[in-house]
């Protein structure tokens, strides 16, 4: 099968054990009611199962993207970058886009991940502008 990239607007009983597995210690049911027109979940799915995702906020033509976690046993195989350049092309009417850097992980990696995005660094975090 084909990894895809969703948004997601409701959750299955499987999307929340897979989500829990993305995001351990995390209310899925809270996020789950969050979800809005400004408030979206995207995620990457393979063979039914969700591999990772990330939140994404809208303001204005702005998209802020958060909580961008892979499953520790698929990183490295390009579904995040996948899920990010997705993202971006399902939400082309925004301009702008943000990543804060949440100090979490090996800032070496994510600073090559995010440059294999197509993202600038900044002081606190990552932009890039669409034009």
């Amino acid at each position: 099968m084909k990894l895809t990239i969703l948004r997601l607007t409701t959750l299955t009983p499987q999307d929340r054990l897979d989500l829990g597995k993305v995001w351990p210690g995390r209310d899925i049911a809270q996020l789950e009611q969050e979800l809005n027109e400004n408030h979206r979940l995207y995620a990457a799915r393979f063979n039914q199962r969700l591999l990772g995702a990330l939140r994404l906020e809208i303001q204005g033509t702005q998209g802020s993207i958060t909580d961008i976690e892979v499953r520790e046993v698929t990183r490295r195989r390009g579904v995040g970058q996948y899920l990010v350049e997705e993202t971006l092309a399902q939400n082309g009417s925004l301009a702008d886009w943000w990543i804060a850097d949440d100090g979490l992980g090996d800032q070496n990696i994510r600073a090559a991940f995010m440059q294999a995005c197509g993202f600038r660094a900044q002081p606190d975090g990552w932009s890039k502008s669409q034009a």
